[in-house]
């Protein structure tokens, strides 16, 4: 380690850059679904000791020199391999964006790590010897990730507080500071063994104690969870029972190799199949939920659809189905471009609710200057050459005939941290998902983890349907009560959990987070006043 921090402190230019490239792709192995969190703390120093090593430039090259470029590295690294599932979806297509993958990839990659590029070169400019300096680029680096995920729609994926979410006991602390207090918690823990290396005159006792305490408070964290889980009992909802229809669709790529007529038959098929002997169906089902894309063509084109499923429903019960739905409008000024929405049908055929996507992907289904991309031939990756709208958030709370109501997340809208909409009128989360862009990649297990921290967040039961895997459900603590093999055709039965009483990060959201960052921020500028000073 004494030859791994003399490296970085003394390497510049591009071995330095190397260096931290190499130090952030080892740091992203420690989310998920990989969860290497020791690798964590073997880069996160490197990182630190980059910057003990930089130079000082002045004038504008203080904020965009040296450190901003030790970040960037280190966040291309990271980000290179937290997101390298992306590139699956270029296979859907083939042909010549396949071409386009690599470029595509690792220029998402660089953009992203321009926020870890801005964070580094802050701290920096704050930054003083000690153990204040890991405070201090803790602090500018969860900020940055907090703005990566709100900005431009955000995009918070692979946030560093997953590292901290390995296990189902590490994963409570989540539903008191959420996953961007782990975010802050993360850094500032992995960077302890900047402390130990090089070594200098302090007694070996005083230089591991940081990296003692950080065990510490990961033990501390285990403990916490363990009591948690020990002490809430989650007990099933008995008012509904649901189906979840794990049904393959693979014509969601292609609108035009729809059959729908034989589509409706599989569903159908999955929908009324015997579990075993003793099954009965859908008799006893109140609520059968098909998966987003499951209908990928417009009702109209195919009408009898509505007739069939009137058909096959038992009296009282609902479907929950994820379709593209087309909007027109009222002033005859033409339509919007369709929506991506999930449908509730009663036994007569009737839409009695909706919920229209609020929370758009940008590039998968809507395309940011779309003029300009479109001058060379890109369009976004889920079908519908018009794109896509998005809906109202405030829609997402959907009363369900016969049952509690339903937090409706589709897709990627689990992802948001905080940002889920009508928490307190809803009983449980509801999440129709379409994965199958990424199969057989580490993509669908990352979106499935990233669902299951938002029932701990919330304390409440997580439904997850999903077309090709990972379908699933969750007590309220996260834990997974029920599901499905990936890449199987098949059903699963199951009733919510009952909502726990409010959370702490339900009450107070992102404020501890924000607070410690402010804290954090505040002691790297005294310090830094203070080295000053005595220089």
């Amino acid at each position: 380690m004494t030859w791994l921090a003399e490296t970085a402190m003394l390497s510049q230019g591009w071995r330095r850059f190397l260096l931290l490239l190499a130090a952030g792709g080892l740091a992203g192995l420690s989310v998920p679904p990989f969860f290497l969190l020791p690798l964590l703390f073997l880069a996160m120093p490197v990182w630190v000791w980059a910057l003990d090593g930089a130079e000082r430039p002045k004038g504008w090259r203080r904020l965009f020199g040296p450190a901003f470029a030790i970040g960037f590295a280190f966040g291309w690294g990271y980000f290179l391999v937290a997101f390298h599932w992306l590139a699956a979806a270029f296979f859907v297509d083939g042909g010549w964006v396949l071409a386009a993958m690599p470029v595509a990839i690792a220029a998402l990659a660089a953009l992203i790590a321009l926020f870890w590029g801005l964070a580094s070169a802050l701290a920096h400019l704050f930054w003083s010897h000690g153990w204040t300096r890991i405070l201090t680029l803790s602090a500018w680096l969860a900020a940055a990730e907090f703005l990566r995920g709100h900005v431009f729609t955000g995009f918070p994926f692979d946030l560093l507080g997953y590292s901290l979410t390995g296990t189902d006991a590490m994963m409570q602390l989540a539903s008191v500071i959420g996953v961007y207090g782990l975010t802050f918690l993360a850094p500032l823990l992995a960077m302890s063994p900047a402390l130990i290396w090089p070594p200098d005159d302090r007694p070996w006792s005083r230089r591991l104690a940081p990296l003692f305490l950080a065990l510490l408070v990961i033990a501390a964290q285990l403990g916490y969870g363990w009591n948690r889980l020990a002490g809430n009992i989650s007990t099933e909802r008995q008012d509904m029972a649901m189906r979840l229809v794990q049904p393959l669709v693979y014509e969601h790529a292609d609108f035009g190799n729809v059959d729908p007529v034989a589509l409706v038959d599989r569903l159908i098929m999955l929908s009324d199949m015997r579990m075993d002997p003793a099954d009965q169906g859908l008799a006893d089902i109140t609520h059968l939920v098909w998966p987003e894309s499951s209908l990928p063509f417009f009702l109209e084109t195919y009408p009898e659809a509505l007739a069939r499923i009137a058909r096959m429903l038992p009296e009282g019960a609902t479907l929950l189905a994820g379709v593209p739905r087309r909007p027109y409008a009222l002033d005859g000024g033409g339509a919007r471009p369709p929506y991506n929405s999930v449908l509730a049908i009663n036994g007569d055929g009737e839409v009695v609710a909706s919920y229209d996507k609020a929370h758009l992907v940008p590039f998968g289904e809507y395309l940011p200057f779309a003029e300009f991309f479109a001058q060379m031939g890109v369009t976004q990756f889920v079908p519908g050459a018009e794109g896509w709208s998005a809906g109202d958030v405030k829609r997402r709370l959907m009363g369900l005939p016969g049952a509690p109501a339903a937090l409706i997340l589709v897709c990627y809208e689990i992802i948001f941290s905080g940002d889920l909409g009508d928490v307190e009128g809803a009983q449980f989360l509801l999440n129709l998902t379409n994965d199958a862009w990424f199969d057989a990649s580490i993509g669908p297990a990352q979106h499935a983890h990233h669902a299951r921290l938002r029932a701990v967040e919330e304390g409440m039961s997580l439904v997850r349907a999903a077309n090709t895997g990972l379908t699933f459900a969750t007590d309220p603590l996260g834990r997974i009560t029920a599901q499905l093999p990936p890449g199987e055709m098949a059903a699963l039965d199951l009733r919510p959990h009952q909502k726990l009483p409010a959370t702490t990060f339900a009450q107070i959201r992102h404020w501890p987070f924000l607070i410690a960052v402010l804290a954090g921020i505040f002691v790297g500028f005294i310090a830094s006043r203070r080295r000053r000073f005595r220089g």
